[in-house]
């Protein structure tokens, strides 16, 4: 079995690439990613000739032809930051839509036997109430948000259009073990660590559903080798809590005082809520694992330990 993995030296895709190692010992398994400021070649230390790395662009037609055939390719490669999509939406679009035009264009003349397209809980919008499931309208917010879904318009359109055999995951907010210090959980760490403080955008209220990231992975698997084609999947871990909720439980953890924590100004277009059904996931064979809190020590305790693999990123930000 060939597996591409584009985006597999990021944070969702490098624990992707251990799972499918233990899942599929004998595949011939290709990571390809450009090695943005996330994407880090430290990120996939210990393989040992495990797999194959290709530095490039999934923009590129040229970059990803020479890709070739597989059996499953997965499409984790994403500007994913929502504050930086802000920014600069322009290279939101350019990677997350152009860039799964190029994957899906390949797909359809090469022998790809089942493209993957992971995607985000975000597309949704806020839900006040009640939980999104997957036949329900996309409402995006943010520029991120707007890009995922245009890339997953496309990827059904090309699934409707060309009998492309693929399938959707939307996860909700992921932690745990090489994520980019940018998103909430390991900034609120790292800070912590250090005796900074912690900055919660407004009255810390929005809440989000966490899942662990070994718990996603596991679910894209499922998804992946279960679902069916031109179907999209909502994985969750049924562990919504609010920002502020999540801060205290860090600072409870690193035995930290609360008076670190500070509120900042919020940002526009905040999503108030995320909340996933999962059902459909059940019905296949899939549920989470992993429980929240233990799931966060092992997450603080990674943090504590790997200092040489965050101490760089810490630098170029300073």
């Amino acid at each position: 079995m060939k597996i591409i993995i584009t985006g597999g030296a990021g944070f969702i895709g490098c624990n992707f690439v251990r799972l499918l190692l233990s899942r599929y010992p004998e595949a011939e398994i290709t990571v390809f990613d450009k090695l943005t400021y996330a994407g880090r070649m430290e990120n996939l230390h210990g393989f040992n000739g495990q797999i194959e790395f290709v530095r490039g662009d999934i923009c590129s037609a040229d970059e990803v032809a020479a890709l070739g055939d597989c059996d499953l390719l997965f499409n984790f490669a994403a500007e994913t930051h929502v504050d930086r999509s802000i920014e600069d939406a322009g290279v939101f679009v350019r990677t997350d839509v152009l860039g799964t035009y190029t994957l899906l264009e390949h797909a359809l003349h090469h022998d790809v036997g089942r493209f993957v397209q992971v995607s985000t809980d975000e597309v949704y919008g806020s839900v006040p109430n009640g939980y999104s499931r997957e036949h329900d309208p996309m409402c995006p917010s943010s520029p991120y948000s707007a890009s995922k879904c245009g890339a997953e318009m496309l990827v059904k359109a090309y699934h409707t259009t060309y009998g492309l055999d693929a399938v959707i995951t939307r996860s909700s907010n992921n932690f745990g073990p090489y994520q980019y210090p940018e998103k909430l959980i390991p900034v609120l760490i790292l800070r912590a660590l250090r005796d900074q403080h912690l900055p919660i955008y407004g009255n810390g209220q929005n809440i989000r559903d966490w899942i662990y990231v070994v718990d996603n992975c596991e679910g894209i698997a499922v998804a992946a080798e279960e679902g069916e084609s031109g179907e999209a999947y909502n994985i969750g871990g049924g562990n919504e809590r609010t920002n502020l909720e999540i801060a205290r439980a860090i600072l409870a953890i690193l035995h930290k005082p609360e008076s670190l924590i500070t509120y900042v100004a919020d940002r526009p277009g905040h999503d108030r809520r995320y909340a996933l059904d999962c059902s459909r996931m059940r019905e296949i064979g899939w549920k989470p694992r992993f429980l929240f809190m233990d799931a966060l020590r092992h997450t603080c305790r990674w943090y504590q330990e790997n200092e040489r693999w965050y101490a760089p990123l810490l630098l170029a930000h300073s």
